[in-house]
C-alpha cells in the first residue's frame, strides 16, 4: 500500500522537525510528519527549560513541545503518531516504510531524528531523571548555582561541561571510571587547573541517592573496592550521546559515531532532496534552539530544491 506522493515528509518531532513542519507548512509543502517512537523528543523528560528565547518566565519542556505541535498544526502540517523504520532514497520519488507496514512517497525529505543520550543503566538514575539528574550540564546548570554536583565522565564533552559547571556550582566532583581519561590534553589539563573540581579516578557510580531529589551518590573504587558516598544536588552524566540514525546507514554519509554529514552551511545530505537537522547531525551544540534553527534550515532548503526541479508550483 502506497499514497501519493507528498512534497515533503518530516522524519521526527523534537524542536528541529517542528520548526521545519512550522516552515514547511507555511511555504505550502504540506508536510506530514511522523512523530517517531519519542514524540517530543529528549525536551519531554526536560522539567523547566528556561533558554529558549521568547520564554522570559522559562517552559516545562513537554509544554514547550505542544505549543510547537500546535503551532505546526495550525498551519497545516499532518502530525501523525507512527515511525519510519525503513528508507529507499535509491530513486525519486523517495521511500519510507511506517511501521513495517506500508510505503510513503516523498519529493523531499527531512530528517530530524535527534539523539538520545547514553545513560549508566542505574534504576536511580532513572527514577531521578528531572529531579536532579541531567545529560546537559549547558541547559541544566543554572539551576545548581552555589551548590555542589557530580558529573561522569571522560572525553571532551565531560571536561567542557565540568568546566562550566565550575562556573555556577560551589564544587564540582568528576567521576572518572579509569586511571586516566580520554579527553584532549588541553581539555584535561582545564579541568585539572580549576580549584573547584576534584577528580575521583577509577571510580563508578553504584546508586545515585535521594527520595524526591537528588541528595548524593554512593561510589566504588574499582582498584581499592572502597565504597563512599558523596553529597551532591545535581548529577549530571556526561558519556556520549547517540544519534538516531540505524535506519539511514549505508545511505546517508555520517561519521563513525552515526551523525549525518550535511553540506557546508546547509542541511544537504549526500543524496537529492534529503535534509538533516538538529542532533541528527549536530555533535557539537545540542540544543533545542540551535535543533530549531536548523530546522527551519532544512524547511527552506527543501522549498528550495522543490523550486528547482519544478515539482512544487
Amino acid at each position: 500500500m502506497s499514497e501519493k506522493t507528498i512534497h515533503c515528509l518530516i522524519v521526527g518531532s523534537g524542536p528541529a522537525g517542528y520548526t521545519a513542519a512550522i516552515y514547511a507548512s507555511r511555504a505550502g509543502l504540506e508536510p506530514v510528519l511522523y512523530t517517531g517512537p519519542e514524540p517530543g523528543g529528549q525536551l519531554m523528560i526536560t522539567n523547566d527549560v528556561e533558554n529558549f528565547p521568547g520564554y522570559p518566565d522559562g517552559i516545562m519542556g513537554p509544554q514547550m513541545m505542544e505549543d510547537l505541535k500546535k503551532q505546526a498544526i495550525r498551519f497545516g502540517t499532518d502530525v501523525r503518531f507512527g515511525m519510519v523504520t525503513s528508507v529507499d532514497f535509491s530513486g525519486f520519488p523517495l521511500k519510507a516504510r511506517i511501521n513495517d507496514e506500508f510505503d510513503i512517497e516523498a519529493s523531499t525529505v527531512i530528517i530530524s531524528t535527534g539523539a538520545s543520550a547514553k545513560w549508566l543503566g542505574l534504576e536511580s538514575e532513572q527514577r531521578l531523571n528531572g529531579k536532579g539528574v541531567s545529560a546537559c550540564a549547558v541547559c541544566d546548570g543554572f539551576f545548581f548555582r552555589g551548590q555542589d554536583v557530580i558529573i561522569v565522565g571522560a572525553g571532551d564533552t565531560a571536561c567542557e561541561e565540568a568546566t562550566y559547571l565550575s562556573k555556577l556550582c560551589r564544587k564540582v566532583t568528576m567521576l572518572v571510571r579509569k586511571g586516566e581519561m580520554r579527553a584532549s590534553t588541553i581539555m584535561q589539563n582545564r579541568v585539572l587547573n580549576t580549584p573547584n573540581i576534584e577528580v575521583m579516578w577509577n571510580t563508578d557510580t553504584l546508586e545515585i541517592l535521594g527520595a524526591e531529589g537528588v541528595e548524593g551518590a554512593r561510589v566504588k573504587n574499582n582498584v581499592t573496592g572502597e565504597i563512599t558516598e558523596i553529597v551532591a544536588t545535581g548529577f549530571f552524566v556526561a558519556i556520549g550521546h547517540k544519534p538516531n540514525t540505524d535506519i539511514f546507514k549505508g545511505i546517508l554519509d555520517m561519521d563513525e559515531n552515526g551523525y549525518i554529514h550535511t553540506d557546508k552551511i546547509s542541511t544537504r545530505t549526500n543524496v537529492e532532496g534529503v535534509f538533516a537537522c538538529g542532533d541528527a547531525q549536530d555533535h557539537i551544540y545540542r540544543q533545542a534552539i540551535t535543533a530549531a534553527g536548523t530546522g527551519c534550515m532544512a524547511a527552506l532548503d527543501a522549498e528550495r530544491y522543490l523550486a528547482s526541479i519544478e515539482v512544487h508550483a
